[in-house]
């Protein structure tokens, strides 16, 4: 199995900095593009993940980053052959250290106080797919010409169902969230030849529709064009998104 994956992540038509960041595998995308082709066999564990960060100046890029450098890092120390459920709780318990180690630099820096980040990523690790999931960033699977939306977003304007608390998000890593959590789905299964995961922003969705973004992706469009597409609608906030598809 192959993995053909681009990524993007641009600062947008608004904002002055980017807090926005995508990792694949060991690259960090950030004000930038990157397209690779990577070959899986069973023993093997690739990550791609996406993050994007919130707080007052630039500590929502801090956030971002350190959790990603973060992921990356325990990812690829994990113990091999681990079951589904142990898989399971050693990202629940990565979740509550990173989670840990943002709040305390916010407590020892006055300057990063509060910030946080969303985490959303697809992780291949000994012969299995799994999604995850914090905060409004979000993971679509199209499939069989239908986009599905596979996370859910963890928001204000999901729980309630109004859509007048936008970017209020219920929980991340971070931001003063003490009950983060992450949603983990085993996917393998379900994967075919010819599926295409899309991991993004919120700066992507909520610029473009999902009949939009199913057009951009049956024309071959990879993740730089979905986000300057985004910008030419708008680009009211950072737009981020990695594109992957399975061949």
């Amino acid at each position: 199995m192959k993995l053909s994956i681009t990524a993007a992540s641009y600062v947008g038509c608004v904002r002055t900095n980017n807090e926005d960041m995508v990792l694949v595998d060991h690259k960090f995308i950030r004000n930038d593009k990157f397209w690779t082709m990577h070959d899986l066999d069973e023993s093997d564990r690739y990550l791609v993940a996406l993050a994007d960060g919130m707080g007052g100046h630039n500590s929502g890029e801090v956030a971002s980053d350190l959790t990603l450098h973060n992921l990356q890092y325990y990812f690829g120390d994990l113990p091999p052959a681990l079951s589904t459920g142990d898989f399971n709780e050693a990202i629940f318990g990565w979740l509550q250290s990173v989670n840990n180690i943002v709040e305390s630099k916010g407590f020892a820096d006055p300057r990063f106080q509060g910030m946080g980040t969303t985490l959303v990523a697809l992780a291949y690790y000994n012969g299995r797919f799994f999604w995850m999931n914090c905060g409004d960033s979000r993971i679509y699977r199209y499939h069989d010409h239908v986009l599905h939306q596979l996370s859910t977003d963890h928001s204000l304007n999901n729980l309630t169902g109004h859509l007048d608390h936008s970017n209020i998000i219920t929980n991340c890593i971070g931001g003063g969230c003490k009950m983060s959590y992450i949603d983990i789905v085993e996917c393998t299964p379900d994967i075919v030849s010819g599926d295409l995961f899309l991991l993004c922003s919120d700066g992507l969705t909520d610029m473009l529709t999902d009949e939009q973004l199913v057009e951009l992706l049956v024309s071959g469009s990879d993740a730089s064009k979905l986000c300057h597409t985004a910008e030419g609608a708008g680009g009211y906030d950072n737009v981020s998104a990695a594109v992957i598809k399975i061949v």
